[in-house]
């Protein structure tokens, strides 16, 4: 079984940057895909950004490409989003999932973390 547990989340002002993290244990997180999913108030979860094991392959959303990355150090056993030019619309509770593809598809994933809130306001 893989656990996930997320951190790095908090309140910052339009513009910042924040980088989430994602520490799995259990298993070798090298063995699966990483993705970041986020889910706004009153919203259905959508897909952020993914990376998968072998290849460092990457996929974004297109509300977040260019401002966000998601990056892993399989030694750690851990994936990042590295989130800037943070805007007001990113507000949202943001989960790590893990899989054993890359998919913008929240089905594709088994293992999901509790969630972190990133809030950002002026």
């Amino acid at each position: 079984q893989l656990h996930l547990v997320e951190s790095g989340g908090g309140l910052v002002q339009p513009g910042d940057s924040l980088r989430l993290s994602c520490a799995a244990s259990g298993l070798p997180f090298s063995w699966y895909a990483g993705a970041w999913f986020r889910q706004a108030p009153g919203k259905e979860r959508e897909f952020v950004a993914a990376i998968i094991s072998s290849r460092r392959t990457t996929t974004y959303a297109d509300s977040v490409k260019g401002r966000f990355t998601i990056s892993r150090d399989n030694v750690k056993n851990t994936v990042y989003l590295q989130m800037t030019t943070l805007k007001p619309e990113d507000t949202a509770v943001y989960y790590c999932a893990a899989g054993t593809q890359d998919s913008r598809n929240e089905g594709a994933y088994p293992y999901w973390g509790q969630g972190t809130q990133v809030t950002v306001s002026s």
